[in-house]
């Protein structure tokens, strides 16, 4: 048993924030009120001046394994998690091999089980990621996936994509649409426009973007799915996305720390540590996404955690990989970017971090109450840190580097067990 003493506890579900005790017991959150120290406790995690919130979910990461184990594997991507507050992620399916198949699936779901925090993952929608013909969705359901997705590529076969939905729909399980059509990319990791022409490269415009939300979004309404718009980037398609909603599709958005604080100036400073698909864009859409978080057309903030080697990140802007680590600094963007500065509350947060991704892939989890999972996150809000240059994830292509930023995680709770704990004062 674990006493959790004297913390901000703070529930989205049943909207308290209070500071409060709780025993965990079990796996499980066994009371919650004020107790004294007693010896009946194995352990007492005094938690006063901290928050103590429901551990956070990551609905989009890539932990590179099977197949490109050099730039994160399974262990070292949970580990940087546990670092972040998260204690449940998904994991995308875009590996080498793709999980296309019940083997793969089941690898990733078996080492997955052994790690200190709890690690789902999608399968692909189609085989091989080609966008030509759909997966055993009902096999693959049934082997455990979480949800499907092609995620990195997008799928540009309407009459495939409608039959997904269809049957994504029966299974009860969400689709994941990564948004951008080719047809009007002409180099992908940098917005087009003023620094694109600077870089003298084409660069890729939110057209590319919108055209696929809309077209999903219809999807969505048409046939009933639950279907989810990944890293949003867009002023046009977070409108779409809020239409779609008012219009009763089941149509969740996803937004992450790095678009919602960046713009494509980044480019300019950081280079390759700021590429990534889709690209950052202009004032004009973060400020969109910021509105979408605060008016709730984005529902749900997620890293796309994609690590890469620092050789390959140092590779000229055209020939590098897009995608940055995001794990161990998410939380804190959100605090330093969202809630101190007035965008969204500090409940509001944990909605979007916790609450909402569990609720997409229908996870018990997101909520500190009696009998719940014994899922934690423990942090100071208040805590300025300076972020990298070394990262518990094997990669470090964060733009972040050096920046610093406000709310540091203290312990990190699965299951009753402490999945992480910060060392320093």
């Amino acid at each position: 048993m674990i006493l959790v003493k004297d913390g901000r506890v703070i529930d989205p579900v049943r909207g308290v924030d209070d500071v409060l005790d709780l025993v965990l017991d079990g796996g499980k959150i066994a009371k919650i009120g004020k107790y004294q120290r007693s010896e009946d406790y194995e352990r007492v995690i005094e938690a006063k001046g901290c928050v103590v919130a429901p551990g956070l979910v990551d609905v989009h990461v890539h932990f590179r394994d099977p197949g490109l184990t050099y730039k994160e594997d399974i262990e070292t991507g949970a580990a940087a998690a546990a670092v972040g507050g998260f204690t449940t992620v998904v994991c995308m399916a875009n590996t080498k091999p793709p999980v296309d198949n019940a083997e793969t699936l089941g690898y990733v779901l078996d080492r997955g089980a052994k790690c200190a925090i709890n690690v789902l993952t999608c399968a692909t929608i189609s085989r091989g990621m080609q966008g030509r013909e759909l997966v055993d969705m009902e096999e693959l359901a049934a082997c455990g996936a979480a949800g499907f997705t092609d995620d990195g590529i997008p799928l540009m076969d309407e009459g495939l994509v409608k039959s997904a939905m269809e049957r994504a729909a029966k299974l009860g399980l969400p689709l994941s649409f990564h948004e951008e059509d080719r047809a009007f990319i002409e180099s992908p990791g940098v917005n087009q426009g003023a620094v694109s022409r600077a870089l003298g490269l084409g660069g890729a415009p939110a057209l590319a973007e919108d055209v696929l939300v809309a077209r999903d979004c219809m999807l969505a309404l048409h046939t009933g799915a639950r279907v989810n718009i990944q890293h949003i980037s867009s002023a046009n398609s977070v409108q779409l996305v809020r239409l779609a909603k008012e219009m009763g599709a089941h149509v969740t958005a996803e937004a992450t720390p790095h678009h919602f604080s960046l713009t494509e100036d980044a480019v300019l400073e950081k280079g390759t540590m700021a590429k990534m698909n889709p690209p950052l864009r202009t004032q004009a859409d973060r400020y969109a996404i910021i509105e979408g978080l605060k008016d709730g057309a984005i529902d749900i903030i997620a890293t796309d955690h994609a690590p890469h080697a620092a050789e390959e990140k140092a590779k000229p802007f055209a020939e590098a990989p897009s995608g940055i680590i995001g794990l161990e600094t998410a939380l804190a963007l959100g605090i330093t970017n969202l809630v101190r500065k007035g965008h969204l509350t500090l409940m509001q947060l944990i909605e979007k971090m916790s609450l909402n991704p569990a609720r997409l892939y229908g996870l018990d989890k997101g909520t500190i109450a009696e009998g719940a999972d014994a899922d934690l996150v423990i942090f100071n809000e208040g805590k300025r840190w300076e972020v990298g240059p070394e990262f518990v994830s094997k990669a470090a292509n964060s733009p972040f580097v050096g920046e610093e930023l406000y709310g540091k995680v203290k312990y990190t709770i699965c299951a009753g067990r402490v999945a992480y704990e910060d060392g320093q004062e």
